[in-house]
């Protein structure tokens, strides 16, 4: 893409894009001084770091999904295989590549867990079937939803970003079993029929010993809350799905990045009269997009703001994560918190993006 036509416009408008976030980092540590200001007993540099990552996270929507960032990753050696398979499956050159590169480093480590990858009868196969199948499935959704699987969906979509899909209307009778079974010498289904008998007095009776006295979020009860499940349809900004999807064991599908959804103005945005620049780096990063998709559309995606939401269908037990949270604004007077700031000091392609913070 970078050697085309559209190479210098994609890498001008980046860096116009890193410009205005590192532009807005001043003028929001100075909105969120005023709005919290330093209590006699915060350090000076708790809260200044407090301050820094406040700023980071109101305009982190700004930062493309181009925005480079470190990976580290650990695997089994059948992990890895597999996801080299699936990165030379897929359709975005650069995961081609990264695969050959991982490949050759993997070999120098556990030579004996990846004969088979690149084998023609074997793992050139089984990515050849993954790319096959995706491109099938590509064709057919077009045929049946539109023209990008689209259908009559548009950047209209209703301001609710999370849908509950589907659940088990017996769950709790589930899980009030799964709670008793491993004290009980009874099958399942004995403990299951009991539970049935049960006033709800008595099932929330269990359900309280069960979980305990939790002193915080650490404290997990046990594997009998993953016994029910709760399925979202979830249309959420593209920042937040990264921090899940990093952050969270779940069972997630996830559509292509585009603009179409639209974006939300955060509030803090607004309360700063950053309101033009957001807006207007939020028009370039869609009219970039529009210009890309068609001569590269697996590479298209890059230039989308953080800020343009993506769909997403998750299914949850009931002891897994929470949908992506909304952005919440302290209420107290001092914004302090256990968590680590971030460190989002880059402003330019090429340099390292800030972390997200959740």
């Amino acid at each position: 893409m970078l050697s085309s036509p559209f190479g210098a416009r994609y890498v001008g408008d980046m860096d116009r894009m890193f410009d205005t976030y590192a532009e807005l980092v001043p003028l929001m540590m100075d909105f969120y001084r005023d709005l919290h200001p330093k209590q006699r007993d915060d350090s000076d540099f708790v809260y200044r770091q407090a301050i820094r990552a406040k700023a980071f996270d109101a305009l982190r929507g700004l930062l493309p999904a181009a925005s480079l960032s470190n990976v580290g990753i650990y695997g089994s050696g059948q992990a890895y295989e597999a996801l080299l398979l699936r990165l030379r499956s897929m359709a975005l050159p650069e995961a081609n590549r990264y695969a050959d590169l991982m490949l050759t480093e993997l070999r120098k480590v556990i030579p004996s867990f990846l004969r088979r990858v690149d084998l023609a009868d074997r793992g050139v196969a089984w990515s050849n079937y993954l790319s096959d199948n995706r491109r099938a499935m590509e064709a057919i959704t077009e045929r049946i939803l539109g023209e990008d699987g689209h259908g009559a969906e548009s950047a209209t979509d209703s301001e609710s970003s999370v849908t509950l899909v589907d659940f088990d209307p017996e769950g709790e009778i589930k899980v009030v079993a799964a709670m008793l079974y491993p004290y009980s010498h009874e099958s399942e289904l004995q403990v299951e029929a009991r539970v049935r008998e049960m006033t709800v007095a008595e099932r929330i009776g269990v359900m309280k010993a069960y979980v305990g006295d939790r002193a915080n979020r650490r404290h997990k009860p046990g594997r009998a809350l993953e016994r029910t499940f709760y399925h979202f349809d979830v249309l959420g900004d593209y920042g937040a799905f990264r921090d899940l999807q990093r952050h969270r064991m779940m069972t997630v599908e996830w559509q292509a990045l585009t603009p179409l959804h639209g974006y939300v103005m955060p509030e803090a945005i607004e309360a700063a009269g950053a309101t033009q620049s957001f807006e207007d780096t939020m028009q370039r990063s869609r009219e970039l997009y529009e210009d890309l998709v068609g001569p590269f559309p697996a590479q298209a995606a890059y230039a989308v703001s953080l800020a343009y939401r993506i769909r997403y269908s998750m299914r949850l037990n009931a002891i897994g994560d929470a949908p992506p949270r909304t952005a919440i604004q302290p209420t107290g007077p001092s914004l302090l918190s256990d968590r680590r700031p971030a460190d989002a000091r880059a402003t330019r392609r090429g340099r390292r993006a800030p972390r997200s913070q959740r």
